[in-house]
């Protein structure tokens, strides 16, 4: 069967990851002082003006303001003619304490259960294929690619009309489960109001769309599409409002493979939905890199307060080498999938998050999620299996 599917990325100057990216940081700054913080913290951004919101249970001392117009101008927000601007914006401040029946549930041997619970109920899917070597799907991988370097060419002066609110999409036409050509290739960029959307379109072709998007899945039909709109000087939370959590298909995996419906962003390991999002990832990478699949989806459910997930589900999409029931065991003997065992196995109480925060949470080598030290044992526990069943 064939079809085209599609994946978007948004740019660090996006007002939604602009509010991911203060949330995270914010997360950080807390983690650095006091790894037991507990953060639940949403930022909106429109004209001129970022507001933060939010439950907190720290001893660290936060500096909101601080550390928002730090990753304002990070970015390169620097006026409110480009966006919004670092040192001028107004930033309110609505953070207050963490409800103390949402601590119970979570705090070792004060609620009902002894150990520590989750810190909310709700799905989580991870995913993993070998489409790329990032075991990302493609479509999905390169999307990234583009941004990452759209924004490296903002930063370095080559391209300096460029401005920091971008998006990209691939379009890519599948066979079955493989990749035959790109269809459409979108890019829409900020930029300053003296340069030609000629000009954009050149640069953007020859400096970040060639290099970046495989030669050999690139034809004469491939479509490519840049500033449709003929132009895009507005940009910013100046151009459009933004909020934490509205990119998470951004974060996962483009649409290619399921999502729990849980943000990330702004929060703490101790909310399942980001830390066993993370951990579903990182048993879903070993698996397939361990030979015992192409592709896998694993989802786990978890209960507010409960130490376990009350649920484990995977689907190989046909490409498993085990019984599901199988794959099923070999996850519960090698990964403690509790929430205390999941915030030591990938070491969440480090100030790791905002680098999170764009260009995706999975499919880059420097987070502990991603890495492939499973591998080995999930091998081992497969021919203990073999020899059982033998």
């Amino acid at each position: 069967m064939s079809y085209i599917f599609t994946s978007e990325s948004v740019s660090e100057g996006h007002p939604d990851k602009l509010c991911d990216q203060i949330s995270d940081a914010l997360l950080d700054q807390a983690l650095t002082t006091d790894p037991n913080s507990r953060i639940a913290i949403e930022t909106f951004v429109t004209t001129n003006r970022v507001v933060l919101g939010g439950e907190v249970n720290t001893t660290a001392k936060l500096t909101p303001e601080k550390v928002v117009r730090k990753v304002l101008n990070d970015i390169g927000y620097t006026s409110q003619d480009i966006g919004i601007s670092a040192s001028e914006c107004q930033v309110d401040s609505y953070i207050h304490q963490q409800s103390a029946d949402i601590a119970q549930g979570v705090n070792v041997g004060e609620g009902t259960y002894s150990e520590m619970g989750a810190g909310d109920q709700g799905i989580m899917f991870g995913y993993a294929c070998d489409q790329t070597d990032t075991y990302m799907p493609l479509t999905c991988h390169l999307s990234h690619e583009l941004l990452k370097s759209l924004t490296a060419l903002r930063k370095n002066g080559t391209l300096p009309y460029l401005r920091p609110d971008s998006k990209s999409q691939v379009s890519i036409e599948f066979e079955g489960r493989e990749p035959k050509r790109i269809d459409t290739v979108l890019i829409s960029t900020q930029h300053s109001p003296d340069v030609t959307l000629e000009q954009i379109t050149e640069d953007v072709t020859r400096l970040v769309i060639k290099p970046c998007l495989p030669a050999e899945l690139m034809d004469d039909q491939t479509r490519i599409m840049i500033n449709p709109t003929g132009r895009f000087v507005v940009g910013g939370p100046h151009g459009d409002a933004g909020l934490t959590g509205r990119k998470v298909i951004v974060d996962t995996y483009g649409g290619w493979a399921r999502h729990g419906g849980g943000a990330f962003s702004g929060k703490d390991a101790s909310k399942v939905d980001r830390s066993a999002a993370y951990m579903a990832r990182y048993v879903a990478k070993n698996i397939v890199a361990a030979g015992f699949a192409s592709e896998i989806e694993v989802q786990f459910s978890y209960a507010i307060g409960y130490p376990k997930p009350i649920s484990i589900y995977v689907d190989t999409k046909g490409t498993g080498k085990l019984k599901d029931e199988d794959i099923i065991s070999i996850i519960n003997e090698n990964f403690d999938l509790s929430p205390e065992g999941i915030i030591s196995t990938l070491n969440l109480k480090k100030p790791v998050f905002q680098a999170t925060a764009v260009y995706g949470h999975f499919g880059r080598n420097e987070f502990a999620w991603e890495q492939l030290d499973m591998v080995d044992a999930i091998k081992k526990s497969v021919e203990c299996l073999a020899l059982v069943s033998a």
